[in-house]
């Protein structure tokens, strides 16, 4: 659900208000309400930001250089100010190493030139050429070659192979000319300098690499001028969001606040001599969300801010999405083995790495362990257990088992299509309660309409005969409501025409809805089918030695397993996922779009 809130209004005389802002953020429970003509950024504001994610990205640099090394850096104490410069001092680092690596580019090039010839001294060749002789380099096809030009022009062939690598030493200025070939240009420097020049310039590089290493050992110290700056941004977007009235003598500046809060805040607000004011929120409030639920449903709260938090008028939808979600996980992943894996998983990185795990972490390993017991029970539905059939075995329990809870394929399939039904429903359900609390019961009959008319014609044929006279007046209720209010406040003849609209659109949008829900099945079946194979593999490629074959047959059955919990895990989130923000967020009429609650602090 979502929290209550409160507005506060403040009147701050301009020469309190530095006083105030502080006593505010050290009270951190306000937030400070967007100003439509705050959106302009000052440069102060977009230094701040330049500023920001210059450090982040810093941040990110170094934090990548510790990645790419084992060994673990030990990190210095934070000091802000050495953080604020670490930026300029990467990015001095990085033009070195981008310098350094543009050298080394073009020296290997001229290395894989040079090698075809050998080591030779270019000083030779200098003192040749100021004996009047030209000494030119070829390289050609082998087929090209004419042993003639041995006689003509003096060539001496240097390297044999599909091309033919020669030079010619004549006291001729037109030898390429007169065989046709253009000349090799040779860097000035010979093949054993050049391969030392490029040993320098790598130590250069690895000297580099180890200063921007050696850097990382800051990180607490861009962490600390990266809280800062988002302090001063902080600051700054609160002054913005403040209005100047009476020539700029008074401060208005708007606010909110959980209800629970409101005692804590007047308390503190009287204490410092705060004038304010507290109202409730009216319609046309862009009112901050906080969620509130149990330490269940809070574990899928994250799901929820994944697509959008709601309005402040409309209804939370996680504690209804919750128990679906849990379910959906379950029939996707579809075996007991990888359930309990994911539990025991769970469990013991929440046991083991106690001391390192954020909060934010930890909830999402108890969620991983709920949608674990999920995938465990729901295994029982078809009873594979890491690809292996526990129905099948000759064990009388397992037996017992199956004869009460094995669901069959025909089964599993109508399972996945009923909860469809039962999902569509119930989001019509929320989408009726939804616009009763927002706009009034009125404005829920044409959803009740249709409500009612699913339930006659899907869930009771039985109870209710299709086509009898308590079901055709059923039908013309549902019909009046549909039809006729449908939009409440307009004439008839709209009320008509946006409900035969809405009668298309259900009619070709339901069935569509519901056969989504057919990839539950298929993700389980599909899952089954692979966890079996893979087992069989380990077990029937297992070579017929007594230390081989356990060694075979353990390695294909943790990697073959190892990929498939992988990718059907990451199925089992993906669609129920889509089911949930596509199919039942359309269906309870979810518009969202609500701001999250961050106070000044």
């Amino acid at each position: 659900m979502v929290k209550k809130m409160k507005k506060f209004s403040f009147l701050i005389y301009h020469n309190d208000y530095d006083l105030f802002l502080q006593d505010l953020r050290e009270l951190g429970l306000i937030h400070v309400a967007q100003q439509k003509s705050s959106a302009e950024y000052n440069d102060e504001l977009e230094q701040y930001l330049s500023q920001l994610k210059k450090l982040q990205e810093a941040k990110k640099t170094l934090q990548k250089t510790l990645s790419n090394d084992k060994e673990e850096m030990p990190q210095n104490v934070a000091d802000m100010d050495l953080g604020y410069q670490i930026p300029e001092k990467i990015e001095a680092v990085q033009e070195r190493i981008a310098t350094i690596n543009q050298q080394l580019q073009v020296s290997s090039k001229e290395l894989e030139l040079l090698q075809p010839w050998g080591n030779f001294d270019t000083q030779t060749i200098k003192n040749l050429e100021q004996a009047g002789y030209n000494i030119e380099f070829f390289s050609i096809q082998k087929s090209s070659y004419n042993p003639e030009w041995e006689t003509l022009y003096n060539a001496f062939l240097i390297q044999e192979g599909t091309r033919y690598n020669f030079i010619t030493i004549t006291k001729q200025d037109n030898v390429a000319e007169e065989i046709g070939l253009e000349a090799v240009s040779l860097p000035d420097v010979s093949y054993h300098d050049l391969s030392n020049l490029i040993s320098s310039i790598k130590e250069k590089h690895a000297k580099e690499e180890e200063s921007l290493k050696a850097l990382s050992a800051d990180i607490p110290s861009i962490d600390a001028a990266i809280s800062d700056v988002e302090s001063k941004i902080t600051l700054k977007n609160v002054v913005l969001n403040t209005n100047k009235v009476a020539d700029d003598k008074v401060m208005v500046m708007q606010g909110w606040a959980p209800e629970e809060n409101e005692s804590k805040i007047v308390s503190y607000l009287q204490a410092k001599d705060a004038y304010y004011e507290v109202s409730e929120p009216t319609p046309e409030d862009d009112v901050p969300i906080k969620l509130k639920n149990n330490k269940f449903f809070k574990l899928f709260e994250p799901i929820t801010k994944l697509y959008m938090l709601p309005k402040y008028n409309e209804l939370d939808l996680t504690p209804y999405f919750a128990p679906f979600f849990m379910l959906f996980f379950g029939l996707s992943l579809g075996d007991i083995g990888y359930g309990l894996f994911l539990f025991v998983g769970a469990t013991a990185a929440k046991v083991f790495m106690k001391s390192s795990l954020s909060d934010s972490f930890k909830s999402i390993l108890s969620l991983v362990q709920v949608l674990g017991v999920s995938a465990f029970v729901t295994g029982f539905l078809t009873g594979g257990f890491f690809g292996v059939q526990l129905y099948e075995l000759d064990i009388p329990i397992a037996q017992k088992l199956g004869d009460r809870l094995y669901f069959n394929n025909d089964m599993m399939f109508s399972l996945a299509l009923i909860l469809g039904v039962v999902q569509v429903i119930f989001g019509m359900i929320l989408k009726m309660y939804n616009r009763i609390i927002q706009f009034g019961f009125v404005h829920g009959i044409s959803t009740l309409g249709w409500i009612v008319l699913l339930v006659s014609a899907v869930l009771f044929p039985a109870i209710l005969p299709m086509g009898g006279t308590v079901h055709l007046i059923i039908l013309g209720l549902s019909a009046i409501a549909i039809f006729f209010v449908n939009s409440p406040g307009k004439n008839i003849f709209v009320n008509f025409g946006l409900g035969f609209w809405d009668s298309y659109n259900m009619a070709t949008g339901l069935l569509g809805d519901i056969l989504s829900y057919v990839r539950l099945f298929a993700l389980g079946l599909s899952g089954g089918i692979l966890a079996n194979v893979f087992t069989q593999l380990a077990v029937g490629m297992s070579p017929d030695n007594a230390i081989a074959g356990p060694i075979v047959t353990i390695l294909i059955f943790v990697i073959g397993h190892g990929i498939n919990i992988f990718m059907n895990t990451l199925g089992a989130i993906v669609h129920p996922l889509r089911l949930t923000f596509v199919e039942f967020f359309k269906n309870s009429e979810f518009t969202g779009g609500g701001t999250k609650y961050q106070p000044f602090t």
